[in-house]
C-alpha cells in the first residue's frame, strides 16, 4: 500500500501508482477535508448566491438554485457533462487519473466530504475502475467530460471494469459492498473540475518517455558497435565544456554502455574515416537535450500533481468560496508539448542508426544486414517500417498548446488542449516502442556480421543474449512481424533497460 500525503506526493510514487501500487490517503489528510465541507455548509447558510454551490455553471452561473434543487443540481452537473466520447482510457491511466483526484481533493480546498474521499479511495483499493472515454476535454474549464464519467460511475450510472469485467457501476460497487454516492452541495462540481485527466495522461506518457530514453541509449550504443563507430565523441572533456547537464549524463552512459568492448578495440588503429555520421557522433546532444526537456516536463507535472485545479475552492479560515481558473491546464499542456518533441525526437535519431546500418557503404557490413543480399531483402522494410514511425510521430508532435476553440458560449473562450496534447503521448510512445525495437535487432544482427568472434561490452553483450534469447540471428528472410513484436516487448517492458544491470542510466530525477 502506497500512502499518499496530499501536496507533498513525489514524481516516484505517482510512477508506482501507474504501474500497479495501491494508494491510500495519509490518515492525517481528513481533518482538513471535514474543516472544507463544514465551511461549505457555512456558507450556504448566508443564503447569499455562491457559484457551484447553489448557482448554475458556466454561462448559466447567474442561475440562483434554491435549497431543495442543489443535490438534484450537482447530480444534473455529472449526468449533463458524461459526454466523452471514444474508446475508454487504459485502466492504468484511469487510476492515475482516480489518484490524482483524490490527493487534490484531500488538501481541504474542494469542500467534499470525508465520505466522498473514502469512496474514491475504496474503488482504487478494491479495483474498480470506472469506464471513461478518452475524448472531449479541451483541458480548459477543468477535464470535464472525462471526469464527469468518473464520477458517473461514483453514483452508480455508467460502467466500472472490475478484474478484468465491465459491469454497470451500480452492480459493480454493490457487489464490492460499497453503496453509490449521494451528492452534496458543491460535490460533483468538486470532482468533475480539474487537470486530473490531463496530468494522468501527460505522467503516463512521461514515464513511457523515460524508459524508452533508456532503451535508445542502450541500442544506440549497441548501433554505434554495430556500425563500428567512434566513443571518442563521448569524451567527458568535450561535454564539459558545454555544461548541459543532459548531456554530460547521457556521455557518460554511453561510454560506460561501450566500455571494454572489442568490437571497438578493432578498429581504434587503421580505421580510414576521420568522423561518424551525426546520428553516432551526436547522440549526447540529442538524446542529453531529450533528457533535459523530459525533466523540465517532469518538474512542471509533479507541480501540477501535487496542486488543486478545481472552482470554486474553499477557504475554511475565511469561509469564502472564490472562483479562479487554476482548471485552465497551460502548463500541462507545455508539458505534453515538451515530452512529444522528446520522443518524437529520439525516434528520429534512432531511425537514422537503422538506415546507417542497412546501407553497407556507411556501416561496411553487408547490404540490408544479411548474408545473402539480393536473394533476402533483410532489414529492408523494418527500416521503412521505422521511418513510417518516425513520420506519423512528427506528424504528431505539433504542439497542442497553440490550438484554442472557444467553448461555452464563449465563457470559456481560451482553452489549453491540454487533454489532446496529452492523450497523444500514448499513440507517440508505442511508435516509438517498435522503432527501439527495430533498431534493437538491426544492432543485434550487425554485431553478428561483423564476425571474428569479436564481442561487444559486458552490458551490450547482455543485451545481445537477451535478444537472441527471443530472436534468432537472421540468416534468411522469415516472418519479420514477430521479430518485432518480441523486441518491442523487451523494450516495453523495461528489459533491455535491466539487462545492463547494475550499470544505471540516466532518470527523471
Amino acid at each position: 500500500m502506497l500512502v499518499l500525503q496530499p501536496g507533498k506526493v513525489c514524481l516516484a510514487d505517482w510512477r508506482a501508482v501507474y504501474r500497479g501500487a495501491v494508494p491510500s490517503l495519509a490518515p492525517a489528510a481528513y481533518p482538513s477535508i471535514e474543516a472544507s465541507a463544514a465551511a461549505v455548509r457555512r456558507i450556504l447558510s448566508r443564503g447569499e448566491p455562491v457559484y457551484g454551490i447553489n448557482t448554475g455553471f458556466g454561462k448559466l452561473a447567474s442561475v440562483r438554485i434554491g435549497a431543495a434543487d442543489l443535490e438534484t443540481l450537482q447530480r444534473n452537473i455529472v449526468l449533463s457533462h458524461a459526454a466523452g466520447v471514444g474508446e475508454p482510457m487504459p485502466v492504468a491511466v484511469a487510476r492515475l487519473m482516480m489518484a490524482l483526484k483524490l490527493a487534490s481533493l484531500a488538501q481541504g480546498a474542494s469542500g467534499v466530504e470525508p465520505k466522498t474521499v473514502r469512496l474514491l479511495e475504496a474503488m482504487l483499493k478494491g479495483g474498480l475502475t470506472p469506464v471513461v472515454p478518452c475524448q472531449g476535454s479541451v483541458g480548459a474549464s477543468g477535464d470535464l467530460a472525462p471526469l464527469a464519467h468518473m464520477t458517473a460511475a461514483m453514483i452508480g450510472v455508467g460502467e466500472i471494469v472490475a478484474g478484468n469485467e465491465r459491469k454497470p457501476a451500480e452492480a459493480a460497487l454493490r457487489a464490492a459492498g460499497l453503496e453509490p454516492l449521494t451528492l452534496g452541495p458543491k460535490e460533483g462540481l468538486a470532482l468533475l473540475n480539474g487537470t486530473q485527466f490531463s496530468t494522468a495522461n501527460a505522467l503516463a506518457g512521461l514515464f513511457e518517455a523515460e524508459r524508452l530514453h533508456q532503451s535508445a541509449l542502450v541500442t544506440g550504443a549497441l548501433s554505434t558497435d554495430a556500425g563500428r563507430g567512434s566513443d571518442t565523441p563521448f569524451d567527458p572533456r568535450i561535454h564539459a565544456l558545454r555544461r548541459h547537464a543532459g548531456q554530460i549524463e547521457t556521455a557518460a552512459a554511453l561510454r560506460a554502455l561501450m566500455e571494454g568492448s572489442a568490437i571497438r578495440a578493432s578498429h581504434r588503429v587503421g580505421d580510414e574515416r576521420v568522423q561518424d555520421p551525426y546520428c553516432l557522433r551526436c547522440q549526447p546532444q540529442v538524446m542529453g537535450a531529450a533528457l533535459d526537456l523530459l525533466r523540465q516536463a517532469a518538474a512542471t507535472l509533479q507541480t501540477e500533481a501535487n496542486g488543486v485545479s478545481d472552482n470554486p475552492l474553499i477557504f475554511a479560515d475565511s469561509d469564502e468560496a472564490l472562483s479562479g481558473g487554476n482548471f485552465h491546464a497551460e502548463p500541462v499542456a507545455f508539458a505534453a508539448d515538451m515530452i512529444a518533441l522528446a520522443l518524437c525526437e529520439i525516434g528520429s535519431i534512432a531511425e537514422r542508426r537503422i538506415s546507417l546500418l542497412v546501407d553497407p557503404v556507411l556501416s561496411l557490413l553487408p547490404a540490408f544486414l544479411t548474408p545473402r543480399p539480393g536473394l533476402n531483402s533483410g532489414f529492408m522494410i523494418p527500416q521503412v517500417t521505422a521511418a513510417a514511425l518516425v513520420s506519423e510521430n512528427r506528424q504528431r508532435a505539433y504542439p497542442a498548446s497553440v490550438d484554442s476553440i472557444p467553448t461555452s458560449a464563449n465563457q470559456e473562450d481560451h482553452v489549453s488542449m491540454a487533454a489532446h496534447g496529452a492523450r497523444r503521448l500514448s499513440a507517440m510512445a508505442d511508435n516509438l516502442s517498435n522503432v527501439v525495437a527495430i533498431e534493437l535487432l538491426a544492432a543485434a544482427q550487425g554485431c553478428d556480421l561483423i564476425g571474428g568472434g569479436l564481442a561487444s561490452s559486458g552490458p551490450l553483450e547482455a543485451v545481445r543474449r537477451l535478444v537472441r534469447s527471443k530472436v534468432p540471428t537472421l540468416q534468411d528472410d522469415r516472418h519479420f512481424s514477430p521479430d518485432i513484436e518480441a523486441a518491442a516487448g523487451l523494450v516495453r517492458s523495461g528489459a533491455v533497460v535491466d539487462a545492463v544491470a547494475p550499470l544505471t542510466l540516466p532518470t527523471l530525477a
